[in-house]
């Protein structure tokens, strides 16, 4: 069990709200000291508290906003769910920030085998490192997706925080990754060089405002296993609580609305949001929206349709389009029309993960006219 590493709810975070049996508060099974851990079994979705923020570079006192997070959430209203959503409670900072660290590795490794989607609330950016750690026991490959305005790269010898935890997914052994997309990055904010190193990677990045197209995020969270939100994305009038925060940055319907493209992702396992810091907000604006984009992400969760490659190929339409001297195969679901390009691999591989890439029909269109999608070409160069 994971019970010890968690501490109950705070009780005046929890009775904020009408007593009415739709608001979230009333439907969400709490770890609180009176009723103690709750019972997992059934749980489909988990969310939990990082008081940790020794890590977070230039947002010092991040980590200690959940109980504002969860007066906010626990006034909203449930959608048409049939979910069952446990709130597990906080994990306290360890003696040392590595103690943190290995709390939510466990943590999210259980959750998983559990098949229990977590929802973290951080917290600095660094514990997206201690996420994708959680995933070192399921012995697959995992594409992370990140909305930030900073690739967080960080020089080889820094030690692990917000600005280096990426380099340190890279390099660190075993590495299970497999992708990298970075949404919402400015390109003032990060070095050639390491913008030249995404490229060469062939990571994908896009910039902020390339964000307004759905038809890009869409397909970038569907083929995501970890999407991490850096509160530091949304530009500060929408969202002042982080201490990295700037005037740029996208508005706060764009964010709910890539919440909601992840929680309908079948692929997606795991969600965070990161950098929030109570200390800096402004009439609980940032929790607010924070707890609204959880909302739309269990929202999306429930209306997953376990498209293809978790389907049947029976309820696909393909379309087959000559491309220099292949032919690039496309799958359009016919349950949620969305689309998917083959990839070509060696078998047996252990790829086999990402033989399917989604796209959008953007794509197709563009493909049909000659012009692949980068993407495609982006994992051909990671296979062979």
């Amino acid at each position: 069990m994971i019970d010890h590493f968690f501490s109950p709810v705070v009780d005046e975070t929890l009775f904020d709200f009408e007593d009415h049996e739709e608001l979230l508060g009333n439907q969400v099974v709490m770890n609180t000291q009176e009723k103690g851990f709750p019972v997992l079994e059934g749980v489909r979705l988990a969310f939990f508290d990082v008081k940790e923020g020794r890590g977070a570079i230039g947002n010092e006192g991040t980590g200690i906003g959940g109980a504002s997070i969860r007066k906010e959430f626990y006034k909203l209203y449930s959608g048409n769910w049939k979910v069952s959503i446990a709130d597990l409670g906080t994990i306290e900072p360890g003696n040392n920030i590595k103690d943190t660290y290995f709390a939510v590795q466990e943590v999210v490794g259980y959750l998983l085998k559990k098949e229990i989607l977590p929802i973290i609330i951080g917290g600095g950016q660094d514990l997206v490192y201690a996420n994708y750690r959680g995933y070192g026991r399921l012995d697959q490959f995992v594409n992370l997706a990140v909305a930030s305005p900073k690739f967080n790269f960080g020089k080889i010898n820094d030690e692990l925080s917000s600005c280096s935890y990426l380099s340190k997914i890279i390099l660190e052994q075993p590495c299970n990754l497999f992708n990298y997309t970075n949404l919402g990055f400015q390109t003032f904010y990060n070095s050639q060089e390491e913008i030249t190193l995404i490229e060469g990677l062939n990571f994908e990045a896009y910039r902020v405002g390339v964000l307004k197209d759905n038809s890009i995020v869409e397909p970038v969270m569907r083929d995501a296993d970890i999407v991490a939100i850096d509160m530091g994305v949304v530009r500060q009038s929408e969202a002042p609580a982080n201490g990295n925060s700037n005037p740029n940055g996208i508005l706060g319907e764009k964010l709910c609305k890539i919440a909601r493209y992840a929680g309908i992702s079948d692929k997606v396992t795991s969600f965070g949001i990161y950098e929030f810091n109570e200390l800096f907000d402004v009439n609980h604006q940032t929790s607010k929206l924070i707890s609204q984009v959880i909302w739309y992400f269990i929202e999306g969760y429930c209306l997953r349709t376990n498209d293809y490659p978790y389907g049947s190929k029976d309820n696909y339409t393909k379309y087959l389009v000559p491309f220099e001297n292949e032919v690039i195969s496309f799958y359009q679901s016919d349950k949620s029309q969305r689309w998917w390009m083959q990839v070509e691999i060696p078998t047996p591989s252990k790829y086999k993960r990402h033989v399917l890439v989604p796209c959008s029909y953007e794509d197709y269109l563009n493909t049909i006219e000659q012009k692949v999608p980068e993407r495609w070409f982006n994992v051909i160069r990671k296979i062979t």
